[in-house]
């Protein structure tokens, strides 16, 4: 009788070096992972490098750790994986869904992972980090230079005088580990002082007290009283109570909802610059972050961060005090400018022969007519903007009937309350929005045609130009301090604002409006899925804050 043959099985090859023998990588090809464990007992700082041979990922990463490593080998321990092979402890023991994987151990603590982008300098960037959680703020101008910038920052003040480490400490540092192991961004910056004059600066008066700082909302000062001061609670705490003005996005290459998620939720401002983090400056990213507060900076009668105009210069007040006054001046002659709350208005109307329709800047407006008392709204209320709409809506015949290149004003009554007016200031645009922009040069000047309550033709006396546009109407404000200022706070149309490095993803730039062709590697764009507009800055223009 005629017997099946047997299926024959190959065996794999055995593992030869990933890496060369002169690399600075201790390269374990067999898979060694007990031999790995052993070598990070008498070191400090250690690196896994841990890779499948056959990968394209790995093979394009080692090039990159190697790099690294020939910086930073003689203060960290570099020690290479093979996590693929059948025999190898490793493969036994790890269930690694993607390859490579690279995880940090600051002696005891870890595996902090590294989930960013496979590039040397944010490697080594992400290593440094971990090497030291906490900067030393030694001096006045240190702590400037920490809260100035754009991340968040958590600040720990220690006596050192009483004991070698004093109560908290390692608690603290340990709390700056966590946060890099919860966000592989890095995202929340920890720094210790010990000068007790220093930390007055900040308020900070015990020792042990931690302080988060925020550049638009009130800075906060860790509540031992009703958290329990562990390293966990402590990262916790920062993390949901850090302020993100400016958020880096970093695809990592593979099917991502990254993009889609970020959008979903509103109108995104997208930021592409060649960044390197490893730089000890960044005047781009200083002019980004000038620009993200002065938008964010609702509180307009109060110059953004008093609290660093007040440590950088000791002598000199916080507030120029000739700054009010010009601005209660221009106030008092242009009261739309004191208008809380606004809502652009699109007609839909267009006029057929010049393809032209009017844009309306509707505000409340709290400084007209009869009310029984002053009243204040520090915020936009959606009741409030809804009810102006309505009323807006009910007369908004009397504002297609202008077709008029200067800005027209018409103050109305709420059919809701005899005490609230409504002002709406429109003008007619052409859908070419920068012929718009350049037209507005001017100084603002009466209109031939102005509206008084209930839309009907009358005096001129409430003549008053567009909010957002009232710098071309006021030369001698400057533009960053009048209409751009606590914008984020005054409309609706509220922007999201990303970094993304152009170094590594200009793909995305030229996908979204991108010249192929540029040298210089700078552009921004708006996208708002919800209205599927989409804004590109003109490249021919740098990239620089009055430009944003």
């Amino acid at each position: 009788s005629c017997s099946r043959a047997k299926d024959v099985t190959m065996p794999a090859k055995l593992p030869v070096n990933f890496f060369s023998t002169r690399s600075p990588v201790i390269d374990l090809f067999r898979g060694q992972l007990d031999y790995a464990d052993h070598l990070r007992q008498d070191s400090e700082i250690v690196l896994y490098f841990f890779y499948a041979p056959w990968c394209g990922q790995s093979i394009a990463a080692r090039e990159q750790i190697e790099h690294v490593a020939s910086r930073l080998s003689d203060q960290v321990l570099f020690v290479a994986v093979n996590c693929w092979w059948n025999q190898g402890k490793c493969r036994k023991q790890k269930h690694f869904f993607y390859f490579p994987v690279i995880h940090l151990y600051h002696r005891s603590f870890g595996p902090i992972e590294y989930k960013g982008p496979m590039s040397a300098v944010y490697i080594e960037k992400f290593v440094r980090r971990v090497m030291t959680p906490l900067l030393y703020i030694s001096s006045r101008s240190k702590l400037l230079d920490f809260l100035s910038n754009y991340e968040p920052g958590v600040l720990g003040y220690f006596e050192f005088n009483a004991s070698p480490q004093p109560p908290g400490y390692l608690t603290f540092f340990t709390s700056a580990l966590h946060s890099l192991k919860k966000d592989y961004l890095g995202t929340i910056r920890f720094g210790v002082i010990t000068d007790k004059h220093v930390a007055e600066k900040i308020s900070l008066v015990h020792s042990g007290s931690v302080y988060l700082h925020r550049h638009v909302n009130t800075s906060l000062i860790y509540p031992n009283d009703i958290m329990n001061y562990t390293a966990e609670n402590i990262c916790k705490w920062a993390l949901e109570n850090r302020e993100m003005l400016i958020r880096w996005l970093r695809p990592h290459g593979g099917k991502s909802l990254l993009l889609n998620n970020e959008l979903k939720k509103g109108p995104a401002l997208l930021i592409f610059i060649p960044y390197n983090p490893l730089a000890e400056i960044h005047p781009l990213l200083d002019e980004i972050t000038k620009v993200a507060l002065e938008y964010h900076n609702c509180n307009k009668s109060q110059v953004a961060e008093p609290d660093l105009q007040r440590l950088g210069d000791t002598d000199s007040p916080a507030v120029d005090s000739s700054v009010p006054d010009a601005h209660m001046k221009y106030s008092e002659t242009f009261s739309i400018t004191k208008y809380p709350c606004c809502n652009t208005v699109v007609l839909p109307q267009w006029h057929s022969i010049s393809r032209t329709h009017n844009v309306c800047e509707l505000c409340i407006n709290q400084t007209l007519g009869v009310k029984p008392n002053k009243v204040h709204v520090p915020h936009c209320n959606f009741l409030e903007i809804e009810a102006a709409l309505d009323s807006f809506y009910l007369q908004e015949h009397t504002f297609f009937q202008v077709v008029s290149n200067t800005l027209e004003c018409s103050n109305f009554l709420s059919f809701y309350s005899p005490f609230s007016y409504y002002t709406a200031c429109c003008r007619t645009v052409n859908r070419h929005f920068l012929s718009f922009i350049s037209s507005e040069k001017t100084i603002f000047q009466t209109p031939k045609v102005a509206f008084s309550s209930h839309g009907k033709k009358g005096n001129t006396q409430h003549s008053i130009p567009h909010i957002e546009d009232r710098n071309c109407f006021i030369p001698d404000l400057h533009i960053s301090g009048t209409n751009f200022t606590g914008l984020s706070c005054r409309t609706n149309k509220t922007l999201n604002l990303y970094l993304l490095d152009s170094n590594l993803f200009w793909i995305y730039a030229e996908r979204l409006g991108a010249s192929r062709s540029t040298h210089l590697k700078e552009f921004a764009t708006i996208v708002d899925l919800k209205e599927e507009v989409h804004y590109v800055l003109d490249q021919n223009q740098s990239l620089v804050g009055s430009t944003l």
